[in-house]
Parts: structure tokens; sequence; C-alpha cells
């Protein structure tokens, strides 16, 4: 159940990140609305990161979710906020992916 609650983590991290981005795009209310999404994004984060470490290794949690986080922000802004696609940054993210899987299954 912690590693569902790490990856939960990790998500809400690409959120906080997310909300930033919009949030440099946009001005007066709206800037205001994902400032709060960021907040709220880093706040769940932070608590669900608290609860995973309670039982996982500290070291391999802090880099999965680290690792969550990159891979879904780079994806994100690929995806939403057209970022530039190449081979080497396909690469070097799968390479990263990869990474996590691995440090997933030599944890106990």
């Amino acid at each position: 159940m912690n590693w569902f609650i790490l990856v939960l983590a990790g998500l809400f991290e690409v959120g906080f990140a997310a909300c930033l981005a919009k949030a440099k795009d946009t001005a007066g209310g709206e800037r205001i609305f994902w400032y709060a999404g960021f907040a709220a994004s880093l706040t769940l984060s932070m608590a669900l990161l608290i609860k995973a470490v309670e039982t996982l290794p500290i070291g391999t949690a802090y880099a999965v979710w680290t690792g969550i986080g990159a891979v879904g922000t780079v994806l994100i802004g690929i995806l939403v906020f057209k970022d530039p696609v190449s081979f080497w940054r396909i690469f070097f993210l799968t390479s990263l992916l990869g990474s996590i899987v691995g440090l997933k299954l030599v944890s106990h």
C-alpha cells in the first residue's frame, strides 16, 4: 500500500510543477487559482511522502518520488506545454523510468 501512496505523492509532485507552469502564463484571479493548486498539490505530495517513508527506505522512496515527478513533468511539458521532443530527451526519460522501476524491484 505504501508504494501506491508513494506513486500518488509523485503524481501530486507533477501537479504542483504543472500548476507553476500554468501560473506563469496567467494573470489576476486565474494566477491565484493556479498558485492555490500548487499549494494544495505540494501539501498533498509532502503528506503522502511522509506517510510512505514510514515503512519504505527513505533513500529509495525519495529517489522514486523525485523520479516520478521528473518523468511526469517532462511528459506534461511535452504533451501540454509543447516542449521540444528529441531522441535524447526520450532516451534519457526512458532511462530514468527504468531506474525508477529498478529501484522498486530491488527494494523490500
